[in-house]
Order: C-alpha cells, then structure tokens, then sequence
C-alpha cells in the first residue's frame, strides 16, 4: 500500500509539475503576442511567471517529503506493519498543492514586489 501510496503522489507532482510549465509558457505567449501591448504583456507575464515559480518551490517541497518517507521506509524492518507505514505518511506535507487555500494563492492576489522566498 505504501508504495502505491508513493506511486499516486509522485502522479500528482508530475501533474503539477506539468502545469507549472504550463504557467510559463503561457507567459511565453502572452510576451511574444502582438494584441497585446507591450507594457501590458510584461505585467501578466511577470505575474504568470511568479505564480510558476511559487508552484515549484511548493513542488521541491513534495519531493524532498517523499524522499524522507522513501528512507524512512527504508530503515523499516520487513515485519513493519502498515500502521507504521501509515504513521510515516501522516507527518508529512504532501498536499500543499492540492488544498484550495495555498494553491495557485498567487494567481487570486494583488502583487508588489516578486516575493520568491
């Protein structure tokens, strides 16, 4: 189970991966399209781009979790029940992208300054 545990959230990175990609190539777009003025491409593409960026520091986040689980796994011995493997998927962040409140936060909020950190 845990493995198919593993499997389901490595999907999910790759799906969001996937669509942080999408963000930036959006903002590709919008730079190089001639219906829209310059100054105006360049304010959505650097919100578009921002957006991205935030999705993969949200995303190194989810890889570096399962990487610690994997080990933890890892140092389990074979009679470990799944109440053990249980316990280690339950203290970690793994859904920081899928809930409603933190993902794609930036796209719903006025922007200053870049903040990237």
């Amino acid at each position: 189970m845990s493995l198919q545990k593993l499997a389901r959230e490595l999907d999910e990175t790759a799906r969001q991966t996937a669509a942080m990609v999408e963000g930036i190539s959006d903002a590709l777009e919008m730079l190089s399209s001639k219906s829209v003025d310059g100054d105006s491409a360049r304010i959505q593409a650097i919100q578009m781009i921002v957006t991205a960026l935030q999705g993969q520091d949200r995303i190194e986040q989810r890889c570096h979790n399962m990487a610690l689980a994997v080990r933890q796994f890892d140092l389990l011995p074979l009679t470990a029940t799944e109440d053990v493997y249980d316990e280690i998927w339950s203290n970690l962040t793994l859904d920081e992208l899928r809930v409603p409140s933190l993902s794609g936060i930036a796209a719903h909020s006025a922007h200053g300054d870049a903040e990237l950190f």
